[in-house]
C-alpha cells in the first residue's frame, strides 16, 4: 500500500504552519533568571544561573511607540492588571469601533472605553513599561505601545519562574 502526502479530505486546503511562539526547557537548577530581549529578533532568552533554559517571541514597540534598549530589573509583579493608558471604545453591543484608544478619548452615545489587560504584569520602568501576556499579531515584528507583550499561553510560566530584581536586558 502507499502512503499519500496529499491532504485526507479531497478538495481540502492544506492546513497552514503554526509558529512555535516559545520554548522552555527549564531544568529547574541553581541560579536565578535572567532575559534578554533582542529587538531585532522580537525574542526573548531566558536563562537560570547562565543556562539556557527557554524563549519566546516578543512583540515590542512599533514606530512612534519604540521600547528603549537598557539594563533593567522587574520592580513589581500583578497577574491582573489593567492599563491606565490605553485601551479600546466599544459600543453598548460589545463590538469595538476604535481599537487604539486612550482613556480621554471622545466616546459616542453607548459607547464606552475599555482599559487594555495586561496580564502577568511584570514591570521595568517608572513610566509604564514592562513585560505581560499579549497578542503577538506577526512573530519577529514590533505590535506595542512600548511594553513587551509574550505569548498569552506562556506568560503564566516565566511569571513564576521570576522574582522582583531578575535582571532584564533590552538590545538590538
Amino acid at each position: 500500500m502507499l502512503a499519500s502526502c496529499a491532504p485526507t479530505t479531497p478538495g481540502a486546503p492544506p492546513r497552514k504552519a503554526q509558529h512555535v511562539m516559545y520554548q522552555w526547557h527549564d531544568d529547574g537548577g541553581p541560579g536565578g533568571v535572567a532575559i534578554n530581549i533582542r529587538l531585532s529578533e522580537q525574542k526573548a532568552y531566558i536563562t537560570r544561573g547562565g543556562r539556557d533554559i527557554g524563549w519566546t517571541y516578543v512583540a515590542t514597540g512599533k514606530e512612534g511607540h519604540g521600547t528603549s534598549p537598557g539594563r533593567y530589573s522587574i520592580t513589581e509583579k500583578i497577574v491582573d492588571k489593567y492599563s491606565n493608558r490605553y485601551g479600546w471604545i466599544e459600543d453598548e453591543f460589545g463590538n469595538v469601533v476604535d481599537g487604539d484608544a486612550k482613556p480621554g478619548d471622545r466616546k459616542g452615545p453607548g459607547e464606552k472605553y475599555v482599559p487594555a489587560p495586561m496580564p502577568y504584569w511584570m514591570r521595568l520602568t517608572s513610566y509604564g513599561i514592562g513585560m505581560h501576556g499579549g497578542i503577538i499579531p506577526q512573530p519577529g515584528e514590533p505590535a506595542s505601545h512600548g511594553c513587551i507583550r509574550l505569548p498569552h499561553e506562556f506568560v503564566p510560566t516565566l511569571f513564576n519562574e521570576v522574582n522582583v530584581g531578575t535582571p532584564v536586558r533590552i538590545t538590538y
